[in-house]
């Protein structure tokens, strides 16, 4: 397996870290080190963003004896640790009474403490060797960091459902009282034109109190009525949803003629493309193309929506999920980050870019059943 492609595997199971899982990696890499000779010692300190934390991971060699408290408790101390070298370079440093030869690879530097590979040789290692150390090093930390990406997002979802939850009950109580006196006004206005128009805004009430409902059952992580759903018959109706502002801007929707079936929460994921694609038609200029495609594998599909709009800046690619962070007039700030949070909930990952000519692209991954075609 090649780094890139360990990489993107990292990036792509972003979703499903634990401190348990980023504990068995470290100890996979420490193994792999010690498996090779002359390593007969490896030493991971790393920093764990969940539990707030340093963690370490020790290994030692086969036919090799445990060192000591009293060694273990030098190591740790960091005594010898006299200089702290750049990151992903491998550097010797002198271990009190010890005879072998010791490396330390730093990876980073968080919470005022080193994270790095410590590693302890019969001799002196080989270039391959030495490359091989850095690899799990840059591999580590490339770990560390997409753990502490679902960290903030795991943050950030938090504070989402408990504003939801606070703010869908303060709603649902005004609507209440609203469908109240829609209610009363149709039973007082009987046999009058009005009558007609009192009963619209009841029915709308209903309306808000179902979709708010449903607002409340994203954010506070409600198990998905999941069914199989045609992934191009939920996009069309997005887009269907849209087609008032869609011609008043003369706007040209480019969708595959291709689809397949996703076993999704179809109401929950609807509300995904309506978010992304709605910001899609909004920044898009007039006669704009919105480009929407998906490349279907076998255990998942990768969906694809862009536009010929302004693009996005640095700061909307790292803010652009987070809660009430909108560029649009009026907007909540709300809508990708609920857009997240279901693909989330769904196992699927949800990311932004710029595309090189001009406009965004939001692009969604998700799993497809293998026995579905």
């Amino acid at each position: 397996m090649t780094l890139g492609f360990s990489i993107q595997k990292l990036e792509n199971s972003s979703n499903y870290l634990s401190s348990s899982d980023i504990q068995s990696f470290c100890q996979l890499e420490s193994e792999q080190l010690t498996s090779q000779y002359p390593i007969f010692f490896a030493r991971i300190v790393y920093h764990d963003c969940l539990l707030k934390n340093h963690h370490e991971v020790i290994h030692y060699g086969q036919d090799q004896a445990p060192f000591s408290p009293k060694t273990l408790a030098y190591l740790r101390s960091e005594t010898w640790l006299t200089d702290f070298p750049p990151a992903f370079t491998l550097h010797e440093f002198r271990l009190k009474d010890f005879s072998s030869i010791s490396y330390i690879c730093p990876i980073a530097y968080r919470n005022q403490k080193p994270e790095y590979i410590q590693i302890i040789t019969h001799e002196p290692l080989s270039e391959s060797l030495q490359l091989s150390v850095k690899r799990s090093a840059i591999l580590l930390s490339k770990y560390v960091d997409v753990y502490l990406d679902y960290g903030r997002q795991k943050t950030e979802i938090q504070l989402l459902e408990d504003i939801l939850h606070r703010v869908g009950h303060q709603l649902r109580n005004s609507l209440g009282l609203i469908g109240l006196y829609a209610h009363n006004l149709c039973l007082g206005l009987e046999d009058s034109p009005w009558q007609e128009q009192a009963t619209i805004i009841g029915e709308s009430i209903q309306d808000l109190d179902t979709n708010l409902n449903e607002l409340i059952d994203c954010g506070q992580g409600a198990k998905l009525r999941v069914t199989l759903q045609d992934l191009r018959s939920l996009v069309v109706e997005s887009i269907t949803n849209l087609q008032p502002l869609i011609n008043q801007k003369k706007l040209k929707i480019s969708i595959p003629d291709t689809s397949t079936i996703l076993k999704i929460d179809r109401l929950q994921m609807k509300q995904v493309f309506d978010n992304v694609l709605s910001n899609a038609v909004h920044f898009s200029p007039d006669s704009g193309t919105i480009t929407c495609n998906w490349q279907i594998f076998q255990d998942e599909v990768l969906i694809k929506i862009s536009d010929q709009g302004p693009g996005l800046s640095k700061e909307d690619l790292q803010k652009v999920f987070t809660p009430f962070y909108s560029r649009r007039r009026g907007g909540t700030g709300l809508g990708l980050t609920i857009a997240k949070k279901i693909v989330l909930d769904h196992q699927g990952t949800i990311w932004a870019q710029v595309l090189s000519e001009s406009g965004a692209q939001f692009s969604i991954i998700l799993p497809r059943p293998r026995s579905v075609n």
